[in-house]
């Protein structure tokens, strides 16, 4: 059996404009329902309120972590103003962690931000990282205590969306053609664009600068989390290969450089040919949103960050599949797992494993991908765990050992 690190971390992962609900202050909440075919996230799945239970259920099955979100848009719904009674509400979310056994892994970013940042230029306004760090400076009193803290979600997911966003401002019919940058269903839909490398950038100096912010005021550990696409090359595509991992993946992981950790996110994996990166084919094993089912994707996600960074530990921050079958989750990570310690096995320095997600919530954009271990009557609230969550929390004991 391949031996996990001290202190592994087994757990679940979730966001706060997915579960918790009401995010009016935000720019995606402003965006919802302008365009064909996307849902409102409303109550979502009242989380704000229902977080006790949620960590409950967490810790009742034996997991030991919760990786949960800071909304940006509540602690500072205007330029300036910060709201104290937010801060506590989001101290007692991690003193409610503490209190349940869980090791809090608080997100400052999850893809969503204040509506007047976004209108105010967002990530490539003059202000954007001199802001971005005066919201980390007002949150870094409440962190007493969190040992990991992410300061920004898949910024190469969030480079994309960045980029969908200008280019609806260029041309509304874009928006004709809509959906979720997460679903990555086979159709009409236009080709996923690829991040663009100036944002990223941009999005790079923002980590940077929060970094600063977070060692000065705190002891946590402090990184971020990658998209991981877990490319593989066909025959002859090798440099094509490398060219999209530097813009899809490894311009972030190079920005980790530094970073007391990086978090990992995988679900699929893509080919990669001489004409750049192949879409899902269609197949009736492909998942919710589309994606080939590739449990596998873990283990080269891993070993790809691994090797960019230098050897960095890794937290596995986000794994798991859209699915109604239950069976076929625990399926998927199982082999996912398994696939995971064999790159232990080979060196990888892995801290932990976070599946996304906890709850089955709004996927930006759409209710019907579902990825929770616990399932979510939207109109009662009534949380009904699945056999999974069970599960995973039998894998995490026997695999401490």
């Amino acid at each position: 059996m391949t031996e996990l690190a001290p202190g592994f971390l087994w757990g679940a992962s979730t966001a706060p404009h997915q579960i918790e609900g009401n995010n009016l202050n935000s720019d995606f909440w402003a965006s919802e329902g302008r365009m064909p075919g996307m849902e409102r996230s409303g109550d979502a799945c009242d989380s704000y309120h229902r977080y006790r239970e949620d960590m409950t259920l967490l810790a009742d099955a034996g997991l030991d972590a919760y990786r949960f979100g800071i909304e940006w848009a509540r602690i500072e719904p205007v330029p300036g103003m910060i709201s104290r009674a937010e801060l506590a509400h989001y101290r007692r979310m991690i003193e409610t962690a503490f209190e349940l056994g869980l090791t809090p892994v608080v997100t400052l970013h999850h893809f969503t931000s204040p509506l007047w940042f976004a209108q105010d230029g967002g990530w490539l306004g003059d202000r954007a990282v001199e802001r971005f760090r005066a919201y980390a400076e007002a949150v870094a009193p409440i962190l007493d205590g969190v040992e990991w803290v992410v300061t920004m979600n898949e910024p190469n997911m969030l480079a994309i969306m960045i980029g969908m966003a200008r280019a609806l401002q260029d041309d509304p019919h874009a928006a004709d053609a809509w959906l979720s940058p997460t679903v990555d269903n086979e159709g009409p839909r236009p080709k996923t664009p690829a991040p663009d490398v100036k944002i990223g950038e941009r999005l790079v100096e923002a980590h940077h600068a929060v970094r600063e912010v977070l060692r000065e005021h705190t002891g946590a550990k402090v990184g971020w989390t990658v998209a991981n696409r877990a490319f593989v090359g066909r025959p002859g595509a090798e440099e094509k290969k490398r060219e999209l991992e530097y813009i899809w993946e490894d311009l972030y992981l190079e920005g980790s450089r530094g970073d007391d950790f990086v978090g990992v996110q995988s679900y699929s994996s893509q080919w990669v040919g001489p004409d750049g990166v192949e879409p899902h084919p269609p197949h009736p094993d492909n998942t919710l949103v589309g994606t080939a089912y590739r449990p596998d994707a873990l283990s080269i996600a891993v070993r790809h960050t691994a090797e960019v960074t230098g050897g960095m530990p890794i937290l596995v921050t986000e794994n798991g599949i859209a699915t109604r079958d239950d069976t076929r989750r625990i399926a998927y990570t199982d082999e996912a797992l398994k696939h995971l310690r064999a790159a232990i096995a080979d060196g990888a320095d892995v801290r932990g494993y976070l599946h996304w997600s906890l709850l089955d919530n709004y996927e930006w954009g759409h209710w019907e991908p579902t990825f929770g271990l616990i399932e979510v009557d939207r109109e009662t609230f009534e949380r009904r765990p699945k056999p999974s969550l069970a599960w995973l929390g039998e894998t995490a004991r026997r695999l401490r050992g």
